[in-house]
């Protein structure tokens, strides 16, 4: 899903290659933002599963990921769970602090973190972060804040490509891949 390797300059594959951890927004990254609410007060959202299989790739290859949403849902909950992403904190709307929180408890440096969001809610965290990324439909000031754009909007693949960029930086997008599809070497087996 990668779409252009080429593209990347240089200030984005040295920071890339120093990330262990991604964390997203949901509404407009891990979903097309939209928001569904049925009769009996039920909340829907639409992910990706291509997004799915990338946070899969993610953890293969030894990488963490977080959520920080300033909505709480019982879906993203289980979404989390469903992707075993343990560092889950919803109804949070000072992002940044939160993920200095989260940086100083499982000591990581900011360096290493990369932030994916979609809005003015973002902005803090991204500027923080070592990294920050966006979504093809991003509010327009938070794509030009970005360091990274993805060619894909929110919920369709935008997070799957981010993740194969950040390994594609770091020379294990063909291990995790390869692994998957049989086409390369388990790393587990060298």
């Amino acid at each position: 899903m990668l779409l252009n390797p080429e593209s990347l300059n240089t200030d984005i594959r040295s920071r890339a290659s120093e990330i262990s951890w991604l964390v997203l927004d949901v509404d407009g990254v891990m979903t097309d933002g939209g928001l569904i609410r049925g009769d009996d007060g039920q909340e829907y959202k639409r992910f990706s599963a291509r997004d799915g299989l990338g946070h899969r790739l993610f953890r293969d290859a030894g990488m963490h990921t977080a959520i920080i949403t300033a909505r709480e849902s019982k879906v993203v909950e289980a979404r989390a769970k469903e992707l075993k992403i343990t560092e889950v904190h919803q109804g949070k709307h000072d992002k940044k602090s939160v993920l200095l929180d989260l940086c100083k408890r499982q000591q990581i440096e900011l360096r290493c973190v990369a932030y994916m969001g979609d809005d003015l809610v973002d902005h803090a965290a991204m500027r923080v972060a070592g990294l920050g990324l966006s979504v093809a439909d991003a509010n327009p000031a938070t794509r030009q804040l970005a360091n990274w754009v993805s060619q894909y909007p929110g919920g369709h693949g935008a997070v799957r490509e981010a993740i194969e960029m950040l390994l594609f930086c770091q020379g294990k997008l063909d291990d995790v891949t390869g692994a998957i599809t049989g086409d390369g070497v388990d790393p587990a087996l060298r």
